[in-house]
Order: C-alpha cells, then structure tokens, then sequence
C-alpha cells in the first residue's frame, strides 16, 4: 500500500475521532515511522485501540494540556489525557527547548497514555545534537523477581546520542520482547518465540493469547525485574502518574484513562566536553567496530544503526498491510 495514502488514512481517521490537525498529523506520522522500521509492534495494528479509547472518551480528544515551569530547566506537563503522542512530543521539545538554554533539560508528564516507540523522541533530541534518555511505564505484564504476578509493565529505557551519522539510540523494553509484539501475534495467529512468557500456570508458552493472560519474563532475570522497577519509579511515581501495577490496559481496561507517566532528560554536551564530543564518540565507535568479528557476524552496528538503515531502504517503498489490519483501517475510515 503506498505510504502517502495510509498517511492520509490515518489522518482522516484521528480527524474523524475529533483530534485537530495538527494532533492527527502528529500521530499519523509516529503510526506510519513504525511501519518504515520495521517495528509493526508499534505501529498499525494498534490504530483501532487508540480509536476504541478515543469514542469511549477514555483518550481526550481536545485536551487542555497545562505546562508548568518549574525553572529554566524543569518543566511538569499535565497532558489532560490526551493521547500519549501529542503529550510526549510536546514534552521532548520542551525538554530540547530547555537543555539548548542551560545545558539540561528535564521533563515529566503526568496523565498521558501509550506513546509508541520511545526511539522516536530520543531521535528528536539527538538531531539537535542533545544526549537524552527517555522513560515510560506501562501496564502490568512482568512479575518482580522472586514472584508469579505480573506487577511492572515492559517499561522501555531509552538512551540516544548524537554521532555525526545514524543516531546512537538504544531503545529496550525490560522485557525479553515488547508487548506489542504479542499483541501483534495474537491479533495475526502467530506464534511467540520460546522463552519470553509464562501462561497463567507458570509455564513457558509460545501461545500469544496465553502470554498475554500469563507474564512475560524481563531480560537478565532479577536484573530486568530491577530496571523495570526503575523506570516505574522514574515515570509513574516521581511524575505522579500511576504506577505499581495501577497503569490500565489500553486494549482490555475501559474503566478509566490510563495515567500513564513519561520522564524526559536532556543534556547538552557542550557542559563539559565543549565542542569535542563528536570527535570523541566517533573515535568510540570506531574503536569497537574494529574489534575482531564473532563468527557469524560481518559487522559490528551500534543501536540505532540498523534501524536507520531499515528507514532508509524502506521510505520510498509501499508498506505491507494485513488483510486483517487493513480490513480495521478501512472500517474505521468511515467513522464520522
């Protein structure tokens, strides 16, 4: 399918769900980045929970978000829930705004919802040639170590920096693999891969729809437990958003806005190292990639290459869309 027409699908389809222009534009084009990385997770195949969310009222389609400016560094953002793209990408250029002026940038918001890819607001710092790192909760779907109840949502950590190329950006959930992705699984019949979730009896599964009311399994053992618990701390306890298991499902919790909470952090780094930061950190990378090659493999890529590369092999070709995908696409075309 070309990409100018699902743009244009996809900005209908928030028009339609009484989000502005430039709100729809907004969340257009985060949906359709996804598709371009290869990161189908995150992209199409959850248009119809944001509209579902947006006709209950559950997502606030004409926000009235308050920013409140804590100092020349520090801003609080009440995204009134609105959908998490219009909230996030406010926030990161504020965020950018702020780290320009004084050399760091600190933002949290309160009262958003699922914001897709954390990567694609790190890319925005890191164009200015900010570092940045990006946290955000999610609803419960990893048990903390030492129990069997799922508690900690994937709460993805996020790191970019600027290297006079492709972006370094490295973008992990604390789980074995995105929830997204089981979604998408379970939405399309697919299996999951072995290992990255238990069923409800606390066995391994390869069953999407079993995952999904089982737990996945965070990365490094204790270690994911740990980081996921970070990042519930980071941006559903300090920002004052929900957290500790209280983040609704968006797909299966119609019982409230999700309060979802986000922490920006910005640095210029300019502060210490003046002009001689991209010098240093291409002489890092470099440094690594000349390593000696475990077998296997051809090169060496830094994150955020090889989706760089993906973007870039795949702007000017027609996306592939599901017959069910695009099916729900079509049908929600017509809402007026």
């Amino acid at each position: 399918m070309k990409k100018k027409v699902i743009a244009l699908k996809l900005k209908r389809i928030f028009k339609n769900h009484n989000l502005s222009n430039n709100h729809s534009k907004i969340c257009a084009d985060y949906l359709l980045k996804a598709e371009l990385i290869n990161a189908q997770s995150h992209g199409l195949v959850r248009l119809k929970m944001y509209c579902d969310r947006l006709k209950k009222g559950l997502i606030s389609s004409k926000p009235k978000i308050k920013v409140k400016k804590i100092s020349s560094s520090i801003s609080h953002i009440n995204a009134d829930n609105s959908i998490g793209f219009v909230a996030a990408d406010l926030g990161i250029k504020i965020a950018i705004q702020n780290a320009k002026k004084t050399g760091i940038g600190l933002v949290a918001i309160k009262k958003s919802g699922h914001y897709g890819l954390s990567s694609f607001y790190a890319e925005q710092a890191v164009k200015k040639n900010l570092l940045v790192f990006c946290f955000t909760n999610a609803p419960p779907a990893l048990a903390p170590h030492g129990t069997k109840k799922a508690l900690f949502g994937t709460n993805p950590i996020c790191f970019g920096a600027p290297t006079g190329k492709a972006p370094f950006i490295f973008d992990s959930s604390a789980s074995m693999i995105n929830r997204g992705k089981i979604r998408r699984a379970e939405k399309l019949g697919l299996k999951i891969p072995y290992g990255v979730a238990l069923n409800k009896k606390g066995k391994i599964t390869t069953n999407a729809k079993e995952a999904l009311l089982g737990t996945q399994l965070p990365i490094a053992g204790f270690k994911g437990s740990g980081l996921a618990w970070m990042v519930d701390i980071l941006s559903g306890v300090l920002t004052g958003s929900s957290h500790g298991g209280k983040t609704k499902d968006p797909f299966d919790d119609f019982s409230g806005p999700q309060n979802v909470g986000h922490l920006f952090i910005t640095i210029n780094p300019k502060v210490f190292s003046g002009n001689s930061f991209l010098k240093e950190i291409k002489k890092n990378i470099k440094l690594v990639k000349k390593l000696p090659k475990a077998k296997g493999f051809s090169s060496i890529m830094y994150p955020g290459e090889r989706k760089n590369k993906i973007y870039k092999k795949n702007i000017n070709k027609d996306i592939f869309v599901s017959s069910k995908i695009l099916k729900e696409i079509n049908e929600l075309d017509v809402v007026k």
